[in-house]
């Protein structure tokens, strides 16, 4: 998930830490580099010292990965890899890796792989008998998870909705049944709308917005789907990176009323069957399985010309 540094606080140097940009040698293989999400005092000493000691950095953007090394006295080479050139620079990036060199793999800011194209260079090199290396840190995901209020026992990681409303309600409409807590990456210009659908397919669930996370504004914002839909569709749309939150099924929530019932069962037959959008709306809501059947036929029978 991309991430602005320009309002992140400042870290003392890499020398502050008593570590020298001159790391140790590390082993030829691929190195998965977690960076900072806002903060760039969230670096931890291996990371700094992996990406001191690799041949080269491979950046989903090296722009702004040039601006964490240099902060931290850093001058390994960058090479630029994400989902534009990925298919011209892979082979390149394998090539090096099956002649012994060390690479690091770094994602704009967090955990690389979650919402970025490193998959399938880490399954390529995987392959080839390539070791893979997991150098673990900051992740928007589990910041945003540990302190939403909602369970997290189960959780399920979406990414980004479709952009289109009725995508969007479709996609959701299966995701209802999932029993955690459910997990997306919005846009501060969707966050309004999308909530709305939500609200319209999932019900009043408990929710969270949470919003730039570890930097200078971070802000967590609880309540039920409907009320933050409500409150937003008021507001001017927010700024930054957003994580999106809501609760498992039956969490709390209350039972959905006839409204919200039809809603969600009209968004569920855009792309389902009636005996499917049943399953999936009575999964979401809590309700018995027979009686939301019955409503669906009814739905499904006043569409029919």
């Amino acid at each position: 998930m991309a991430a602005s540094r320009e309002d992140a606080p400042r870290a003392p140097g890499y020398a502050a830490f008593g570590l020298r940009a001159e790391a140790e040698k590390i082993e030829p293989g691929l190195h998965l580099v977690a960076t900072p999400i806002g903060n760039l005092k969230d670096i931890s000493f291996r990371a700094l010292s992996t990406l001191a000691a690799a041949d080269a950095v491979a950046a989903e953007d090296t722009r702004v990965t040039k601006t964490l090394l240099a902060h931290y006295g850093i001058s390994t080479p960058l090479v630029a890899y994400h989902e534009h050139n990925a298919q011209v620079m892979r082979p390149h990036l394998i090539a090096r890796l099956e002649a012994g060199a060390a690479l690091a793999l770094v994602s704009d800011a967090g955990t690389p792989l979650i919402s970025d194209p490193g998959y399938r260079l880490v399954a390529e090199a995987l392959e080839r008998g390539i070791k893979v290396t997991s150098v673990p840190g900051p992740s928007a995901v589990l910041a945003a998870l540990v302190v939403a209020g909602l369970p997290t026992d189960r959780f399920f990681f979406e990414g980004f909705l479709p952009s289109k409303s009725g995508a969007r309600r479709a996609r959701l409409a299966e995701l209802a049944r999932i029993p955690g807590t459910l997990v997306f990456f919005e846009s501060p210009r969707r966050i309004a709308e999308t909530l709305e659908d939500c609200a319209a397919v999932l019900g009043s669930r408990e929710a969270a917005i949470a919003r730039e996370l570890t930097k200078l504004y971070e802000s967590v914002r609880r309540g039920r789907l409907d009320a933050l839909a409500a409150a937003l569709r008021e507001e001017e749309p927010p700024r930054g990176e957003i994580v999106l939150l809501i609760a498992p099924p039956g969490a709390g929530a209350e039972e959905a009323s006839e409204a919200e019932l039809d809603a969600q069962l009209e968004a569920a037959l855009a792309d389902h069957t009636v005996k499917d959008a049943a399953s999936v709306v009575s999964a979401a809501t809590g309700r018995p399985r027979r009686e939301v059947y019955a409503r669906a036929i009814k739905l499904a029978a006043g569409r029919e010309p």
